[in-house]
């Protein structure tokens, strides 16, 4: 039966990669159930406090990543809040549309369709949809990266102590 788990556990944490690219996946709840099915059904005594505070400080950590790296980019490069409301929309649409190069097209042309139509020159809509897109690259590396620490620090916990 444990092997069953970790195998569920296992696909979980790609699946959560999977995320990444694929908005309609939330990432954060698929390491999060993989981590609830190791507690209930492997060795609810194996994960100590210190992995708990981690995990959930490291979850925190997903948000506000996601949060600071896209507005940083979509401020700096002046995408307006329609704008930023297209990328979002762009993001979710395009996960069904070319997957994956949806995610990064699809936005990029309605941030740049948006801002035109908002009567910003070509070069200002160009910038904006440009920011836009390295707004969802950086965040997308930084979650991955504090997912994989994430992984990480469970997997230290459960198979090393």
């Amino acid at each position: 039966m444990d092997v069953l788990i970790w195998i569920i556990i296992v696909a979980l944490f790609i699946i959560s990669f999977i995320g990444l690219i694929y908005p309609i996946i939330p990432a954060v709840l698929m390491l999060w159930v993989g981590i609830i099915l190791y507690y209930f059904f492997i060795d609810a005594s194996a994960l100590l406090w210190w992995t708990w505070g981690s995990l959930i400080a490291l979850t925190i950590a997903i948000f506000v990543a996601d949060y600071l790296a896209s507005m940083y980019f979509v401020k700096k490069y002046g995408a307006s809040k329609h704008g930023m409301t297209a990328a979002t929309l762009g993001l979710i649409v395009g996960s069904f549309i070319i997957p994956p190069f949806g995610i990064l097209i699809v936005p990029f042309v309605l941030v740049l369709v948006i801002e035109l139509l908002q009567q910003h020159s070509l070069s200002h809509s160009f910038k904006a949809a440009v920011g836009t897109l390295l707004g969802f690259l950086t965040s997308t590396f930084a979650k991955g990266m504090i997912q994989l620490i994430l992984i990480g620090i469970f997997l230290v916990d459960v198979l090393i102590f």
